[in-house]
């Protein structure tokens, strides 16, 4: 009996010695205090990371480029240091990016016999893949308009074909527009725009080519495209295709009266039998980059997913000066890295995050935010709709001299436009703990400047995706090799990284995930 009861008596004490020590790891998981994490993140360690990153060493760490490969390494070895691994595999942070800096293609081109001229008679336009075809026959189709409420292509069926299409839009008995109803250009019918739109609409019904008859637009693209062509110059970089592209070819008078005079005047779709045959031959090339990615995985709810951006390229060395960008986007690239460092302490001392934290540096952005759309139209590393939010930090070390009022301030954009609770949460996260002045001169929808599509939360916006977007403003400096880090205010960048942290911490650590109350489909165009 004696025996039996201090066996029980010491599993008594166990127990409470146990429950004892679970209410006070609880306890302490309470009242762990984000603030002491946020203050790891400091104006001294920032300097120092952002004068190694654009040194003169990282030669403006252009796309594809050897600075810009430096750059990526200097990454991965800041998040092996830090103990963060990749959500790729052990030790490979790349996610591999294809690109292509575009020429113009070279294109021969013969219509029953007769030698067209490239860019007098036709333009190949976008960055086709070199192949040869033949064909006999043209489907026409009018306008090549298809909207919800007109339609060229009802009931033609054009699958593998090639179409030929008219320029401008059908008006109605009032002179409206008919896909508008206001005389006001649409997509369908203005220049550039239209020209996207009824590509787009041919593909959409399966053209493996398009005709889009135009002097007036040739008129225009020709010149400049010889110009282009015969100087050598490599044009835009581009994301590699993984599928074969529309064949879009903008035509001019000579092409297309040789066998359909009537097209003007023509509204009924009709099978030409032509003989027509094409040899395109690529002058594009190849580009190598890559995004660099870094990853906490969440206790509780590991499936839900914050992402937290910068770019890590700049605009490389242009006549020999090398083109920094210490706040373009050196400056967010820091600020990324020690954001990582605090929520790793905090892992360290038992405080992991709730939620996922992808840590993203995307390549490209200075070419057209092509690393982040790589990253949301390509290649997610985690599915979308499992992604909670983009908080983006595209400069933010400097201040707008534009900008009227005291120098303790950030511009916000974004944050309203697809979450009310997300706008709210960073108002209230900045009032509790760094009391910066948001201004959101640049979040109206009228800005004429449209950095709301213009870096690269915008890739997760358009996909729904709550955001925020980060930013100080232009300066003197801007894309300029005078971008340099003796230039950055440290305590400015110090704060305004702790703001971003804390509302980070918010995000990846509230028992719900914000709600999207304002879904939409956006567009830049």
């Amino acid at each position: 009996m004696k025996v039996y009861s201090l066996l029980v008596c010491a599993l008594l004490i166990l127990s409470c010695g146990s429950s004892n020590n679970k209410s006070e790891t609880a306890k302490a998981k309470v009242a762990a205090n984000p603030v002491n994490y946020a203050n790891t993140i400091t104006q001294d360690e920032l300097r120092e990371m952002l004068y190694t990153y654009a040194s003169d060493e990282f030669e403006g760490r252009e796309t594809g480029e050897p600075g810009q490969k430096m750059a990526a390494n200097y990454l991965k070895e800041q998040y092996l240091e830090m103990g963060i691994p990749s959500p790729i595999s052990e030790e490979n942070y790349f996610q591999p990016v294809a690109l292509e800096k575009q020429k113009i293609a070279d294109v021969e081109l013969t219509l029953n016999n007769d030698k067209l001229t490239s860019f007098d008679d036709f333009l190949v336009l976008g960055n086709p893949q070199s192949q040869m075809f033949e064909i006999a026959e043209i489907v026409y189709v009018g306008f090549g308009i298809d909207a919800e409420n007109y339609s060229d292509y009802k009931n033609i069926n054009v699958k593998d074909k090639i179409v030929l299409v008219k320029a401008g839009e059908p008006k109605d008995a009032n002179g409206n527009f008919i896909t508008s109803g206001t005389k006001t250009d649409t997509d369908w019918s203005s220049g550039r725009a239209s020209i996207r739109s009824k590509r787009d609409a041919a593909l959409k019904n399966g053209a493996k080519a398009i005709l889009h008859y135009s002097e007036d637009l040739l008129s225009v693209y020709g010149p400049y495209y010889q110009k282009l062509a015969a100087s050598g110059r490599v044009g835009r970089m581009a994301l590699k295709s993984k599928e074969t592209e529309i064949i879009n070819i903008l035509v001019g008078d000579k092409f297309v009266e040789s066998f359909f005079p009537e097209i003007k005047t023509s509204v009924i779709h009709e099978n030409i039998k032509v003989d027509l045959t094409s040899k395109i031959n690529a002058q594009s090339e190849k580009v190598d980059s890559e995004n660099v990615v870094a990853f906490l995985k969440g206790t509780e709810k590991p499936n839900e997913i914050l992402v937290i951006s910068a770019h890590l390229d700049h605009e490389g060395i242009k006549n020999g000066e090398v083109y920094n960008g210490a706040d373009d986007d050196g400056s967010g690239t820091v600020a990324v890295l020690e954001i990582a460092e605090a929520f790793k302490k905090a892992a360290n001392d038992g405080y992991a995050p709730k939620r996922s934290i992808l840590f993203l540096h995307v390549t490209g952005e200075e070419r057209g935010l092509l690393g982040s759309r790589h990253y949301s139209d390509n290649d997610p590393l985690f599915p979308l709709e499992n992604t909670v939010a983009n908080l983006n930090i595209d400069m933010v070390g400097r201040t707008d001299p534009k900008r009227d009022g005291d120098r303790n301030y950030i511009y916000l954009i974004g944050s309203d436009k697809l979450s009310t609770e997300l706008h709210n949460i960073s108002e209230e996260i900045n009032s509790k703990y760094t009391n910066i002045t948001l201004d959101y001169k640049y979040n109206d929808d009228n800005d004429p400047n449209r950095f709301y599509y213009r870096s690269d939360h915008y890739n997760f916006a358009k996909n729904n995706i709550p955001v925020i977007f980060y930013f100080n403003g232009t300066h003197d400096d801007y894309h300029q090799p005078s971008d340099t880090p003796d230039k950055i205010e440290y305590d400015l960048l110090e704060n305004r990284t702790r703001l971003i942290f804390h509302t980070a911490w918010e995000l990846a650590n509230r028992d719900e995930r914000i709600v999207v109350d304002k879904a939409k489909i956006v567009s830049a165009d």
